[in-house]
């Protein structure tokens, strides 16, 4: 495991104050962004999801209770208070794990602890009729990267099926999303934020916080894995994409981030 790379360390360019303006975006208004509350919070490490909640609170408790009288029911609130208010159930459960940050956030791999999991995860899922939604959410918001992905391929072995292939069975609707967002981040970080970049060029108008969070994001951690992903899944390369897509200073900025 010499050779091993995080995958997943402290967010160099990490900005809380643009992490918690997200967040609340995404919180308020009609219906709720799950993809980017999760975008966020699976790539920060521990500390910096604590750092996100504190200011996350401090930031926007005045903001409540500016609407105090509009709102005569609410009182102080957190992050943890938004994303229950907004979110419900399984899809609530997983997000609120996600900022408890109890993710191990170390580089071992305890192929014992893989097999269990993978167990745990074949009974909770394949095994049983239904699904015991909290197995996953256990285990797939509390294992680091590459105890995951060590699980994943136990998984494989044991039942004979992808683990992306048992969730696109057993779950439905955004908390599938969810959990095919985290095993992607979790098998393969820089193929997931490739996708992530050609959704945010796809089809009408361009995403363009998506393209500044994960190029400025990622540019001294894996960027340049992440053009190579870009290149072998599209067949284009990275910088051509954001030359058909962006234009003016913020293509420059971006093109001259890719080098």
């Amino acid at each position: 495991m010499g050779n091993v790379q995080p995958t997943i360390v402290p967010c160099e360019d990490f900005d809380v104050t643009a992490d918690i303006k997200a967040i609340r975006k995404a919180c308020k208004g009609l219906g709720t962004d799950e993809e980017a509350i999760i975008q966020i919070l699976a790539n920060r490490s521990a500390a910096q999801r604590v750092e996100i909640k504190q200011a996350y609170f401090e930031k926007y408790d005045d903001d409540i209770l500016s609407y105090k009288k509009a709102y005569a029911q609410v009182n102080e609130r957190d992050l943890e208070a938004d994303i229950e208010d907004d979110t419900s159930g399984d899809v609530r459960n997983l997000l609120i794990s996600l900022l408890q940050a109890s993710r191990d956030e170390g580089y071992e791999v305890d192929e014992d602890l893989a097999e269990q999991d993978a167990a745990s995860l074949f009974e909770a899922g394949e095994g049983r009729f239904g699904t015991d939604e909290s197995t996953f959410t256990y285990i797939l918001t509390h294992r680091n990267y590459l105890q995951l992905q060590a699980t994943f391929k136990a998984y494989e072995a044991l039942s004979g099926t992808d683990i992306l292939d048992t969730i696109d069975s057993e779950a439905t609707g955004t908390l599938k999303d969810c959990y095919i967002t985290l095993v992607r981040c979790a098998k393969n970080p820089q193929l997931y934020f490739a996708r992530r970049l050609n959704a945010a060029m796809k089809g009408l108008g361009t995403d363009e916080d998506t393209l500044i969070r994960i190029i400025v994001g990622r540019s001294e951690i894996d960027l340049d894995t992440v053009k190579d992903m870009y290149l072998e899944k599209y067949d284009v390369t990275l910088k051509d994409a954001l030359d058909s897509e962006c234009g003016g200073d913020f293509k420059r900025l971006l093109i001259e981030i890719l080098h």
